[in-house]
């Protein structure tokens, strides 16, 4: 587990990203009783001083994927989040999800290695205290920016 402070800047940095580009809208599903909401989105849209706090690296070829589970009064649940991606050529990639927890929040974060305009095929498995699992899957288009 890493434990980070202060997590306000990082909750207010992934609140501005959620809102802010379509291509990386934020998605949710249902599991059970509990939201699952999940975004991908280039590390480079952190401030630096924010991704060096939480010991991200920043680059180009790379992406944050951001999984949250929320319990249906909107509190923060944990759960074990695994995932992997594939491109379209085959190359897979394990995701390792490093749980951040600060107060109230809880967040499951992945680096995501890519190449310019490259489609990922995305699963990510999480599997909650009640029994819950759910498997998402999605594709993503990622893009180097200039």
């Amino acid at each position: 587990m890493i434990r980070l402070l202060p997590i306000a800047h990082f909750t207010c940095a992934l609140i501005a990203l959620i809102f802010s580009a379509q291509n990386h809208a934020e998605q949710k599903v249902a599991a059970g009783d509990n939201e699952i909401h999940y975004i991908v989105f280039p590390t480079t849209f952190l401030r630096p001083n924010i991704a060096a706090q939480y010991n991200i690296p920043r680059g180009q070829n790379r992406a944050l994927v951001n999984v949250s589970i929320l319990d249906k009064e909107g509190h923060a649940t944990r759960a074990d989040v695994t995932g992997r991606s594939r491109n379209l050529l085959g190359q897979n990639q394990s995701l390792d999800f490093s749980m951040v927890e600060e107060g109230p929040a809880i967040y499951y974060l992945a680096l995501l290695n890519h190449a310019d305009e490259e489609v990922h095929r995305v699963e990510i498995d999480v599997a909650l205290p009640d029994g819950t699992s759910k498997n998402i899957s999605f594709q993503q288009k990622m893009y180097w920016e200039e």
